[in-house]
């Protein structure tokens, strides 16, 4: 099983979850983050246009998903396709292995958990 993390824009959280329904990935967890990368921020007008403040930090959204080692690559392929634009903005991906995975409610275990 792997773990694959995907940071992208707000605006490309639905694009990214209709990929991964048709991979039929069972579960998905995203939540927004805030950090900073390669991305340079835009100036921001503040105190009635007069002065102007370079945010740090940006926002965006993380997913994260558990999914079988034999379609791992196929859903990173389609993921790579549909999200990028071109720019350095465009996210990150990172997988990573899952040793082991429980159902808590069903004590089920690894593969049959997911």
């Amino acid at each position: 099983m792997k773990r694959i993390e995907i940071i992208i824009p707000h605006e490309r959280l639905e694009r990214a979850d209709t990929i991964l329904e048709n991979f039929k990935v069972g579960g998905m967890s995203f939540y927004h983050i805030n950090g900073r990368g390669k991305t340079k921020w835009a100036p921001i007008p503040v105190g009635r246009g007069v002065m102007m403040y370079s945010p740090r930090f940006g926002a965006r959204t993380k997913i994260e998903v558990i999914v079988d080692d034999k379609i791992t690559n196929e859903i990173i392929e389609k993921l790579l396709s549909g999200l990028t634009t071109g720019s350095v903005s465009d996210g990150k991906i990172f997988v990573s292995d899952v040793l082991e995975a429980y159902d808590i409610g069903t004590g089920k275990k690894n593969g049959f958990a997911i």
